[in-house]
């Protein structure tokens, strides 16, 4: 049997449930998740290797007009992901009627790569209605296939499987088949303390946050990670810190757990806080932190 191999692009708006379905269809917690919009900021593969295949999965932010500098960096990487991709999964949700940003559905009925328009929260509502909704799906995109999903409770995600496996083309593994992402350990270190912070703060504060791992040492018994947590004013680094570092000892608890888990090793987590200014604008900082290039 000849080999298969391609990049399946997964695309959408904010908070529809992309980053739920990328780790169901690896099999591995890659992509943080919250409740909050926007928690993907880059894009993330995901590699799934089987001796006759290999599938690159990619997790993208969600879908919006930007409106300031790093959301238009986010939006760079849905534009590459949009240029090259071999298969198409767009995830909406029952709730959504329209994408949020417009030019992206004129895009993809413009390509040639096949489609599959994956309605998520198959859960909450009725078969009727969510009949309805896949007829008006499919409506807009004629070209696609359309199927109602549960990425949280895996319901149909095997039929996703089977359809990308049937329109997979054939060609030579991208990846060394014992990889499962291109992203560096550093990476998923700073993703897991971001989406700590993500859960326990509210309202602006996860907006304005960026975390860089700036030590990541191993050793046979330990792994020990310096990081800096970036925040935008004076305020918020106070409120992260919390009363006598209370909630900064907080995160710092949750985040070593996951990391633990993630990484198979205990973990000593020592965590900072800095004020970098309108980084969210900056253009210098914004290439620093890989945002733009």
């Amino acid at each position: 049997m000849a080999h298969k191999s391609g990049f399946v692009n997964i695309i959408g708006s904010p908070n529809v449930g992309k980053s739920t379905l990328m780790n169901e269809l690896v099999g591995e917690r890659l992509s943080i998740i919250t409740s909050k919009a926007q928690t993907t900021r880059h894009r993330i593969l995901g590699i799934v290797n089987e001796d006759d295949y290999q599938i690159c999965f990619s997790d993208t932010p969600g879908v919006l007009v930007p409106s300031y500098k790093l959301q238009e960096g986010m939006m760079q990487f849905v534009d590459t992901a949009l240029k090259d991709a071999d298969l198409f999964l767009l995830v909406t949700d029952f709730f959504e009627d329209e994408l949020n940003d417009p030019e992206i559905l004129g895009r993809l009925k413009k390509t040639n790569a096949p489609i599959l328009v994956l309605i998520n929260k198959l859960d909450l509502v009725d078969q009727e209605k969510m009949e309805a909704k896949t007829e008006a799906w499919a409506e807009k995109l004629p070209d696609a296939n359309v199927l109602p999903i549960s990425a949280l409770h895996k319901a149909n995600v095997e039929l996703v499987m089977d359809w990308i496996l049937a329109r997979l083309p054939e060609g030579p593994a991208y990846y060394d088949k014992e990889a499962l992402t291109d992203k560096p350990e550093r990476f998923f270190a700073s993703e897991i303390i971001r989406e700590k912070i993500l859960q326990q703060f509210k309202k602006e504060i996860p907006y304005s946050v960026e975390v860089v791992v700036e030590e990541f040492k191993e050793s046979t018994d330990i792994t020990r990670i310096r990081a800096i947590i970036y925040v935008a004013r004076d305020s918020q680094k106070g409120i992260i810190i919390g009363h006598q570092g209370q909630a900064l000892k907080g995160v710092g608890i949750d985040a070593r757990m996951d990391l633990e888990k993630f990484f198979g090793t205990q973990i000593f987590l020592d965590l900072y806080v800095k004020v970098n200014k309108d980084w969210k604008s900056d253009e210098r900082k914004l290439k620093r932190f890989g945002y733009l290039h």
